[in-house]
């Protein structure tokens, strides 16, 4: 069975101060969007960098994800750190990711210019990082969706195959 982890980051989740909305829109924008046959492997942690390493190094490592979606802590506070433990758990970066949704939110609202999301790879798992609200959520993986499953073709994981209401996944015509 394919895996996709989801892993939401806020302190107030965690804690349980608030329900994790960011993190169940994201699994059901996945599960709407893939005819792949999927386990979330899903997890809510606090905004802390050796807290979100370790969660990312198990999702791709030892749970074998295939793709890592991360929400929240990618802006300029002081406790957003997601970006920085993606680098410093990937291989290679892939900045092109971050570069379009920050282009893609800046459509919605001038501030997209603090967004900090990016993507990396490790080992055959892509890690993404978008932003902690649902509706943003939903715009940049609209944005970043048709690249996603040929990247991790090109990394040696399984197939992802999308359906008619999805984002058209790009793959070169072989």
């Amino acid at each position: 069975m394919i895996r996709i982890g989801v892993l939401n980051i806020s302190d107030r989740a965690s804690a349980g101060v608030y329900e994790d909305i960011p993190g169940k829109a994201c699994v059901a924008l996945l599960r709407e969007w893939l005819t792949t046959e999927f386990e979330a492997d899903y997890r809510v942690i606090p905004d802390e960098q050796p807290v979100i390493e370790a969660e990312l190094r198990r999702m791709a490592d030892e749970a074998g994800c295939a793709l890592v979606v991360t929400t929240g802590g990618t802006g300029p506070a002081l406790r957003d750190v997601t970006p920085e433990a993606t680098a410093a758990v990937c291989e290679k970066m892939m900045p092109g990711f971050g570069e379009l949704m920050r282009s893609t939110s800046l459509k919605y609202v001038p501030t997209a210019i603090l967004s900090r999301q990016t993507a990396g790879i490790r080992g055959r798992t892509l890690i993404v990082n978008l932003p902690g609200r649902p509706k943003a959520i939903r715009e940049n993986l609209e944005a970043v969706f048709p690249a996603i499953p040929y990247c991790i073709d090109l990394i040696g994981g399984p197939r992802l195959e999308a359906s008619p209401a999805a984002p058209a996944v790009f793959r070169p015509k072989a």
